[in-house]
Parts: structure tokens; sequence; C-alpha cells
């Protein structure tokens, strides 16, 4: 076996703490091999020897994005879907970078399994607790991803500023999130509900 060169003796904490830099510093699409080595001070070759592709590094900056702390014990859907939005907006980018990782297999989301156990608390079979679970993580990421992408566009001055582009409230009741997660966790309560059984 060959020895692990000089450059390469970071370990995968450290690459992984370099890629968060980077991207809270240039975003997503600023987000390459090469500046997460120039921050490290090593060849791009030198990652290679911790991830095997740009995909597995994205997918462990993901797994850091979501990681659970030891305060997210809880089995409400709501407060599970809110902790999960936090965790996206705390980075820049955070929900595409988790939803491309989502979406190529490479991700286990924690939030996911929270909410799978807390609708089937709630009173749903193995299969819709799971379809319940996944329309809650969709519809989380889906909006925070959407909510980033207008940030991000104001900043660069592509819209106008001064255009509310995520309305903060619908309501006296809170905001558009909260509305459109109550509807959702509505909907999930509904089906744990008495079936009714059609002639």
């Amino acid at each position: 076996m060959n020895a692990v060169p000089a450059s390469a003796r970071n370990d995968r904490t450290a690459v992984v703490d370099a890629a968060m830099r980077v991207l809270a510093e240039n975003g997503l699409p600023g987000l390459s091999m090469r500046r997460i080595a120039d921050v490290l001070d090593v060849q791009v070759s030198a990652l290679y020897w911790h991830f095997p592709n740009k995909q597995s590094l994205l997918a462990a900056v993901s797994e850091r994005i979501v990681a659970l702390g030891t305060a997210d014990a809880s089995d409400d859907l709501a407060a599970i879907a809110t902790s999960l939005r936090e965790r996206l907006l705390a980075h820049r980018d955070g929900a595409e970078l988790v939803s491309s990782s989502l979406a190529l297999g490479l991700l286990e989301l924690p939030s996911r399994t929270q909410l799978e156990a807390a609708a089937l608390a709630a009173g749903l079979d193995d299969t819709s607790a799971g379809i319940a679970a996944d329309t809650l993580v969709h519809y989380v990421i889906g909006y925070t991803f959407h909510e980033q992408q207008r940030m991000h566009a104001a900043v660069v001055g592509a819209v106008d500023a001064s255009v509310d582009l995520v309305p903060a409230r619908v309501d006296d009741r809170g905001n558009a999130f909260d509305e459109g997660l109550e509807m959702v966790v509505a909907g999930v309560r509904a089906a744990a509900g008495p079936r009714v059984t059609r002639p």
C-alpha cells in the first residue's frame, strides 16, 4: 500500500471544514475542488485521498448541514420540519446543496427519519408514514431553496431589494412557511384518523 503523501494528511473533517468555509464565502457555484484545496494549501489531488469525487464531498458537506444536535429530540412534525429549515437557512445555498445530495441518493437525512417516526406515532402505517415524511421534506427543502434563491438575487442586484420577495406574513397568525407547514401537517394528521370505507 502506498504511503499517504504529506499533502494528503488533512483528515476528512478538515476537508469538510474547508468546504464549509468555501461555501460560506462563494456559495454553491463557487464550491470547487480547487478552492477547497487552496484553503488547505494542498494540491487538488490530495482531496481524493478522502473523497473519491466531488459529489461525495458535497454529500459530506450536506451531512454537516443537516446533522442533528443533542436538543433535537422531538416527535412533533412541525417542530422537526422547522428545525430542518433553520439548518438549511443557516448555510448559503444550503437547500440547493442538500437537495442535490438527496436526489443522487448520497444523503441519509436525519430529519426524515424523525418525521417518519413521528408520523408512525401519529397513527399512520409504515407506507403512509414514509410518504408523509417525504412530503414534509420536499416542502421544507423546496420552500427554502426558493427563499434562498430570492435572497441571493436581491443581494447581487438581480431584483429590486425593496420588493418583498418572501412575504414575512400572510395574516396575523404567522408567516407563509408556517401557514403551508400547518396545512401539510393537518393533512398528515387527517390521514392518520379513522379511514372511511367507500361503498
